[in-house]
């Protein structure tokens, strides 16, 4: 199979799930004819097999330490797939699946509080773009809070020469972030197992948030990111339900238009503020 028909066959793998899903237990009377079953298990088999060759070539020149040309490439093509207005998860975000290649975290996660929300990953357009508007120099440091399995720490250190650090309470999420760091060779992403609250914030340029908790929480984030920013010039990125609070911060200079209703309706977009010089 054809290296540069990977998004037509991850499209292909993703009807074959819906159509024939891998662990639907069949009934009686909807039993797949065995001849059938074999020439879809041979065939999800196949395209498979062909998805992890390019993956594996891709994870190669990550751990050389050269530019992922081969990773840009299939970035931009699946973004010019893309709908304009497409909202969620989609094609990108199964190549980085396919790319960091995430085993499952084991054990169970800790507790979280009624302020704390369950994680999910940033969709990968998102990161690209963010990564993009930022424009890191060597000297940026990227700080996510509450990481999860460190998608957007990882992705900064693979296309950029900032280093960044993910802080996350799971210790099955941090085991994995550190383990794709470590097969990959980014020795400029490190992840920290340990509460935001505890975490020192003196050393980032760039904060991330995908909306890890609310109310009391984020306030207090909020405000020790505020005295951070007294004495140097720091970002703050969001994703999620979070933005909305963050663009109103009177010492963040957010985006033209964030204050606009159709800014704050809109939660599938990153906003990106800075922090006002010398802010009291």
């Amino acid at each position: 199979m054809r290296p540069d028909q990977l998004l037509a066959r991850i499209a292909t793998l993703d009807l074959l799930e819906m159509r024939f899903p891998e662990n639907r237990c069949w009934g009686r009377n909807d039993a797949l004819d065995p001849a059938l079953s074999r020439a879809v298990d041979d065939l999800r088999a196949r395209l498979e097999h062909a998805n992890r060759t390019v993956y594996d070539s891709i994870r190669d020149e990550i751990r050389r330490g050269d530019q992922p040309q081969s990773l840009f490439h299939w970035v931009r093509l699946a973004l010019e797939q893309e709908n304009s207005g497409a909202q969620g998860y989609s094609l990108l975000d199964e190549i980085i699946s396919g790319v960091l290649q995430f085993e499952e975290p084991q054990g169970e996660p800790p507790p979280i509080s009624l302020e704390m929300v369950a994680y999910q990953p940033t969709p990968a357009r998102h990161i690209f773009a963010m990564i993009q508007q930022l424009e890191f120099t060597p000297q940026d440091v990227l700080m996510d809070l509450g990481s999860g399995l460190g998608h957007v720490p990882l992705l900064v250190s693979i296309c950029t020469n900032a280093r960044s650090v993910g802080v996350e309470r799971d210790p099955g999420y941090v085991k994995l972030a550190r383990q794709c760091a470590q097969q990959l060779n980014l020795s400029r992403a490190t992840f920290l197992q340990q509460d935001v609250s505890d975490a020192d914030f003196s050393t980032a340029t760039v904060f991330y948030l995908y909306t890890p908790f609310t109310g009391s929480i984020l306030r207090h984030v909020l405000d020790r990111l505020r005295q951070e920013a007294r004495g140097r010039s720091i970002r703050v990125c969001s994703y999620g339900p979070c933005t909305a609070t963050i663009a109103r911060e009177s010492w963040l200079i957010p985006p033209r238009g964030a204050h606009s209703p159709e800014f704050q309706a809109d939660q599938d977009r990153i906003l990106i503020a800075e922090a006002l010089p010398r802010c009291s």
